[in-house]
């Protein structure tokens, strides 16, 4: 199966790692540590060395109860990082829920919109249309990231996330976004509680019925913590094995903080799957 983006026509005959590179003063694990253009632009190479197939940029923290920025300055934050990414010789991916950031980072020469919020801002949809070679990544939660963990409560967590993505796949489709364009992500640690991440988790292969491939990001979320009881910055080993069963549970692309370590464990995994 092809993941069509921007400039890349992605395989995923074999799993991909999609780099996160947070360029925020406040995300939930690394915040500040790549704020600086020049910083971030630093982290993206360490990343691609450390064999990433996809850069990630986000200039908006969306940890639980995060503020939202205004445009202006997401933008500020990603572009000169965006400016460089692009000449890097792989997908750049930027995570937005702004149409206006989106319809900027598109006209710079992005790769993919990664959307927490499914391309549910006004106008989101049809711009997508418009730049008809974008991938386009989907993502399910409720809420905003301020309000998400209010609304927590599900009959089968699993059937309701499966819902919610189907929609917004058909959503995108009426809208004229084809569907090899469009990557799924179930949204852990979004409006969900620690019980349901690891639900949704062991039976996420249930959400293959849509037709399209998964991403799955569990790299050093809290339900590791709260399992583990380790602090963010000694949850490596919580999240390789949560990689790495999403991978058996169907995931396609892992988004993930620690790149060198996750690679590793992927070919681990291929090769007892060769």
């Amino acid at each position: 199966m092809l993941w069509k983006t921007t400039r890349f026509d992605l395989s995923l005959q074999r799993p991909l790692v999609m780099g996160i590179v947070n360029v925020t003063p406040d995300s939930f694990s690394d915040g500040g540590h790549h704020a600086q253009a020049h910083q971030a632009i630093a982290h993206c190479e360490q990343l691609l060395g450390e064999g990433a197939d996809i850069l990630d940029l986000g200039g908006e923290s969306t940890r639980p109860g995060a503020p939202r920025l205004a445009v202006d300055e997401e933008w500020a934050r990603l572009a000169p990082v965006l400016r460089a990414a692009l000449n890097m010789g792989v997908p750049v991916s930027v995570d937005t829920c702004k149409t206006e950031v989106m319809r900027r980072a598109l006209d710079l020469g992005a790769d993919i919109i990664n959307d927490i919020q499914a391309l549910r801002d006004e106008g989101a949809l049809a711009l997508l249309a418009t730049h008809a070679d974008a991938g386009v990544c989907l993502m399910h939660m409720r809420g905003e990231p301020a309000s998400m963990q209010q609304h927590c409560k599900y009959e089968d967590v699993v059937a309701e996330v499966g819902e919610f993505l189907a929609a917004r796949l058909r959503s995108a489709e009426v809208a004229g976004i084809r569907p090899e364009r469009v990557l799924l992500d179930p949204g852990y640690g979004f409006a969900k509680t620690v019980e349901q991440n690891f639900r949704l988790l062991s039976q996420q292969r249930r959400l293959l019925d849509l037709g399209r491939p998964l991403l799955a990001g569990w790299s050093r979320k809290s339900s590791l913590g709260a399992v583990t009881g380790r602090p963010v910055e000694q949850r490596l080993s919580a999240s390789i094995a949560a990689a790495v069963i999403a991978l058996e549970q169907g995931a396609s692309v892992l988004r993930v903080h620690d790149v060198g370590a996750t690679v590793d464990a992927l070919k681990v995994w291929q090769a007892a799957h060769a």
